[in-house]
């Protein structure tokens, strides 16, 4: 009864379509902490990302826009007072194709293109060191709009695709990194948007 009543209330909700000429603000968040205490080391893992989006709706269908990414990971271990974290800053732009599937529910899929750097520092009782990277991104991903009230909703999606390269100049030489990710249905997210 209580998913009847959901159901009927959402679709009980003014729609507003997002209109040619409007503005699409959204954002997500991300955080986590774990410790982990084991007889002789106790380990921490803090992670924060923050990821919002600005985009103009120029078709009925097509929103063109331009996204960012922050992400910020520590990780520290008693034993050896070791201590990793990395920070990664990516900012690009993006192009949407949303479908209204009925007036509270639209289909779309976003696909993402930019640039990216990261900060790397480790260092522990016997040594530290420190390394920086750029490269590029490229992602699609699809996802689901509920609207809530007035072109204020909520995003859902469980994944995409995406690929990235970092390219390191080390002491010894440079270092390349190339990740292919595929993450449908091990990934889930959720965002807030909110077109003017």
């Amino acid at each position: 009864m209580k998913k009847m009543l959901l159901i009927l209330a959402l679709a009980l909700c003014s729609y507003a379509n997002a209109q040619k000429g409007s503005i699409l603000v959204m954002g997500s968040v991300y955080y986590n902490s774990e410790n982990t205490s084991e007889p002789n080391s106790e380990n921490k893992n803090f992670n924060l990302g923050f990821a919002p989006k600005i985009g103009y709706q120029f078709h009925e269908n097509w929103t063109a826009g331009v996204e960012s990414d922050f992400y910020a990971n520590k990780q520290k271990q008693s034993y050896m007072d070791t201590e990793y974290k990395y920070n990664i800053f990516s900012i690009g732009g993006f192009l949407r194709y949303s479908k209204p599937i009925n007036q509270t529910f639209s289909a779309y899929a976003d696909f993402g293109v930019g640039y990216q750097n990261k900060k790397d520092n480790f260092h522990n009782e016997i040594n530290e060191s420190v390394r920086k990277g750029n490269g590029m991104y490229v992602d699609l991903t699809p996802a689901l709009f509920i609207d809530i009230n007035k072109g204020f909703g909520l995003n859902f999606n469980i994944g995409g695709l995406g690929y990235s390269t970092l390219s390191y100049d080390e002491n010894n030489g440079s270092a390349d990194v190339k990740r292919f990710n595929f993450s449908f249905g091990q990934a889930f997210s959720i965002g807030i948007s909110k077109n003017f």
